[in-house]
């Protein structure tokens, strides 16, 4: 696969790979998910994110200086949850829900838009790199950064904040996209334990429980965008 690849090439590409991987996540990838967040929100009616300044794209309204610090650290980390008022919503449970939808979906769409350059990128210079039975060949250094970029960092970070973010456990989006179909005093218990759910998430995530789960849904949806495209599952 192209990180044996990575990790047997120069040294400084690694370094280079992991900073850029930083950078794209903390100031385009987040931004982008609490952007969208907020723009639906305030379509739906809740001008509240407008209001507190998240309506736009300057990463520097997003971050939460915590969380990019956990991301630095530890490599696990958050954005600052975009504030929003269910009240302004003509139906609440439902906006609130696509509302959350919002940022999961803005990820899979980067992760679309990064496949499908990719693909373009192959499609004009198909001599330049192949993909044979999950082997990586390629006649040229570009053509493997440009791979670099865009699918391990661009589609593969996005993909994870996708399907990361669409787990049906508190505090993410996938909690209050599936608490519509919950009844509502099971909603009111999940409330009600929000900081106990959130601790044992945490531990599951540290402990590496959550790893392989998280493998095979980025490998399922990611060989879904790939085939949009003709190309072979990247992930």
């Amino acid at each position: 696969m192209v990180r044996a690849l990575i990790e047997n090439h120069d040294s400084w590409i690694n370094v280079l790979l992991i900073v850029f991987s930083y950078a794209a996540l903390i100031f385009c990838m987040l931004p982008i998910h609490e952007f969208a967040h907020a723009l639906v929100a305030n379509k739906l009616g809740d001008p509240t994110a407008k209001w507190h300044g998240r309506l736009t794209l300057n990463p520097l309204k997003h971050l939460d200086k915590f969380g990019t610090l956990m991301m630095l650290l530890v490599g696990f980390g958050y954005a600052k949850p975009v504030p929003v008022d269910s009240r302004y919503f003509q139906k609440p449970g439902r906006d609130l829900a696509l509302t959350a939808l919002a940022g999961p979906v803005s990820n899979l769409l980067m992760a679309v838009l990064s496949v499908g350059i990719f693909a373009a990128i192959q499609l004009a210079f198909p001599n330049q790199l192949k993909v044979v039975g999950g082997m990586i060949y390629y006649n040229a250094d570009w053509i493997l950064y440009a791979y670099i970029v865009l699918i391990e960092v661009f589609a593969s970070v996005n993909l994870v904040l996708a399907v990361f973010n669409l787990l049906p456990i508190f505090p993410l989006d996938g909690s209050r996209i599936f608490g519509v179909f919950l009844p509502a005093k099971w909603n009111w218990k999940m409330q009600q334990y929000q900081h106990v759910i959130s601790l044992v998430f945490l531990v599951l995530i540290f402990s590496g429980v959550l790893d392989k789960p998280l493998y095979w849904l980025q490998h399922f949806v990611g060989g879904g965008i790939c085939h949009m495209f003709g190309l072979p599952n990247l992930f």
